[in-house]
């Protein structure tokens, strides 16, 4: 129930952005309390829409003023609870879903000014129409939101020729945990002015700030493209292609995913719509897709050199080379349908790991290994984005398994340390491209130099001394 401080915060929130954009505590809050898995719940005091970089710097204010906690949210589909608030009684989320405007297009600049709650499919098409390309691409981009990508350095299935949203980002404008507004859309490619700022900002998962909008990097659009499937016996073989195929067409290749059997399995046990179109009947699988800004460039041609050595070689047992754009888009309906079908498969435990190319069928193997001897009863699948080293192990346990919550906690517990021991003796790191959040905080405390998470917390700690900014994020409590 709400008291007479809280009528008042509402009132104020709703004096700079509107009534209608103020949403109170109640079911209408629902969709924006709980992440998307369902596994964490918060609770806010108010939910905020504002539609303007101006209308956040308010609410920031207010709330900075009032000793109330700032949660920003994009689309809410995060893997990780970064955008979900806590339990406490002094909460806030700003949502930026008004905040969708295309600001400037530049082709001549390769350059595109957004803000931040545009959703990531719309910015494809608006470069698209001025016959540019945005290569950031995931499974969730027809509701992600890009300050939400850029607040946790989104990764995705072009980073091995693109990079992560990381390098997409030419400049930024955020709003400080004081209401102050940190002015940085430039779109220069030199600059050489002091401190790059804007990459505090960028995977800080809104524990720094709130990135209001960005310019990002556009590149000619893909004129041509051939794109495969491949059947695989195990994980070396991939890299072995990835090789091959680096040395041949260079820069050309652009996506390298690996699904392993069990993974393909449980999305045609879960997503009725979604279309195997192949058989199942090797360990691995691999999507490779070339691309090349000029057209009519045969990329099948060398792709097919490629894979016709290595079926000689016996690195590849067999390949299927899309003969059509339907095709291809049916090959990729699988890909990007792994999230969803673990989501409605059981109780995921997933892992988001980079490990040094050279070192990644160890860790694949190694990891299965000890799951299974750990917890024979967990479904362990995998998939990702061999090429960039990041190969997300997933282990899945059956719901009837998982009613009481300490038991389930001790397993996922036994789970996780299994993933990161390995990902460690790798060289590695726990997160690739899903962030820490709330899942990993505890993680990332056990397996990072402690003077890294020191430091950090000292830059938090400058920016945002009252700790009001995402608070409960990244850092564990202790």
């Amino acid at each position: 129930m709400m008291d007479a401080t809280d009528d008042r915060l509402l009132d104020n929130l709703a004096a700079v952005v509107g009534d209608r954009h103020v949403i109170a505590p109640g079911h209408d809050q629902d969709a924006y309390v709980v992440d998307w898995r369902g596994r964490y719940r918060g609770q806010a005091r108010a939910v905020v829409k504002p539609g303007s970089t101006q209308e956040v710097a308010g609410v920031v204010k207010l709330c900075a003023e009032r000793d109330i906690a700032v949660v920003p949210q994009g689309g809410n589909t995060g893997m990780c609870g970064a955008a979900t608030p806590d339990s406490g009684p002094r909460n806030v989320v700003i949502r930026l879903d008004r905040m969708r405007r295309i600001r400037n297009v530049s082709p001549l600049a390769n350059s595109i000014t957004v803000e931040a709650g545009c959703i990531l499919a719309e910015i494809q098409a608006a470069a698209a129409a001025a016959d540019r390309y945005f290569p950031l691409s995931l499974g969730a981009e027809g509701s992600c939101q890009i300050g939400g990508n850029i607040s946790t350095n989104a990764g995705g299935t072009a980073v091995l020729r693109y990079g992560p949203t990381r390098e997409l980002v030419l400049g930024l404008e955020a709003v400080l945990p004081d209401g102050r507004v940190f002015n940085g859309l430039r779109a220069l490619r030199k600059d050489n002015t002091g401190y790059d700022l804007k990459q505090l900002f960028i995977g800080a998962e809104g524990t720094l700030g709130i990135i209001t909008a960005a310019v990002l990097k556009l590149f000619a659009p893909r004129r041509s493209s051939a794109l495969a499937l491949l059947k695989l016996q195990d994980v070396e073989q991939a890299l072995q292609i990835m090789q091959r195929l680096r040395g041949t067409v260079g820069d050309r290749l652009a996506s390298l995913e690996i699904m392993s059997r069990g993974q393909i399995e449980v999305i045609a046990e879960t997503i009725p719509h979604v279309t195997i179109p192949f058989a199942l009947d090797t360990p691995w699988y691999l999507i490779v897709e070339l691309t090349d800004a000029l057209a009519g460039v045969d990329l099948h041609a060398p792709l097919e050199a490629v894979l016709a050595q290595a079926f000689e070689d016996g690195v590849v047992q067999d390949a299927i080379v899309a003969s059509s754009e339907a095709q291809a888009k049916a090959i990729w309906a699988v890909r990007h349908s792994v999230s969803e079908g673990n989501k409605r498969s059981g109780y995921v435990v997933s892992h988001d790991s980079a490990v040094p190319l050279e070192r990644q069928a160890a860790f694949a193997s190694n990891v299965e290994r000890r799951i299974m001897a750990a917890v024979p009863h967990a479904r362990v699948v995998m998939h990702g984005h061999i090429g960039d080293g990041n190969i997300h192990i997933v282990a899945i346990l059956d719901h009837a398994r998982c009613r009481d919550a300490k038991q389930t906690a001790a397993l996922v517990r036994e789970i996780n340390e299994i993933v990161d021991d390995e990902t460690a003796a790798q060289g590695g790191a726990i997160s690739a491209e899903h962030g820490i959040g709330i899942t990993n905080r505890g993680r990332l405390a056990r397996v990072t130099d402690p003077l890294e998470i020191k430091l950090m917390m000292q830059i938090k700690a400058l920016l945002d001394p009252a700790d009001i900014m995402n608070p409960g994020k990244i850092f564990a409590d202790d």
